[in-house]
């Protein structure tokens, strides 16, 4: 059983469906948990609000300095797992520059902040997982959604990088790349898909906790598909 105790773990967009799925997982093997969060009403449904060993800081934007400064000042971190972002669907024809750099704060530039925060608040190792998407490895599955892949490629291409620097250090830096997750937003979204293809927030959530774990001891640079059936 993967042991995270006595271990601070920083976990942003942990209040969402896969977020919160990954909280429990890391509260279950002894973690003590910081959770940023912007969506008032995801941290109100948040089941794990009202544990011990969890610390909900409200932010405005992860894409900017200031908040992500507030969120790991102090901490003593093991691991920082990135999981805050956004998704916006839109041809290139469709899609101004305002939507372009939204889905690039929301999604890469709040990645590389808190990756950066992260390696600086890590002494003696740890374990950094990002969000990735699998459009991020599959270029032609972002058609209709060319600025969200765009993001979520940078998030790739981040994670590799990072983890080259990172590895001397002992910290070992990798992502997941889901694809549509099996949610209540995304079943009602898409009604007539076939929702037993989909990858389960719990399984995801599984796969991301190893690579944050001590027992993850070589693994790096890497983007890990999480598909499912689909």
């Amino acid at each position: 059983m993967i042991d995270f105790s006595g271990k601070q773990v920083v976990v942003s967009g942990g209040t969402g469906a896969l977020g919160t799925a990954v909280v429990a997982g890391l509260l279950a093997a002894g973690a003590t948990c910081t959770v940023p969060y912007v969506h008032e009403a995801e941290a109100q449904r948040f089941p794990h609000s009202g544990d011990p060993n969890v610390t909900l800081i409200a932010v405005a934007d992860l894409a900017d300095e200031a908040m992500v400064a507030k969120v790991y000042g102090g901490l003593a971190l093991w691991a920082s797992i990135h999981i805050a972002g956004g998704f916006a669907a839109g041809k290139v024809a469709e899609t101004g520059q305002a939507a372009l750099m939204a889905q690039l704060d929301s999604n890469l530039v709040s990645c590389f902040l808190c990756c950066r925060a992260a390696v600086n608040a890590m002494q003696g190792g740890g374990r950094i997982v990002n969000v990735a998407a699998r459009p991020a490895l599959e270029w032609r599955t972002g058609a209709g959604m060319a600025a969200y892949t765009v993001s979520k490629a940078g998030v790739a291409a981040l994670t590799v990088a990072l983890a080259e620097e990172a590895a001397k250090d002992g910290i070992l830096v990798n992502a997941v790349a889901p694809s549509i997750m099996d949610t209540p937003a995304n079943r009602k979204a898409m009604p007539k898909a076939d929702f037993d293809k989909w990858p389960k927030v719990e399984e995801v959530a599984a796969t991301i906790l190893f690579l944050a774990s001590p027992d993850n001891k070589v693994t790096r640079g890497a983007i890990v598909p999480v598909y499912g059936k689909s």
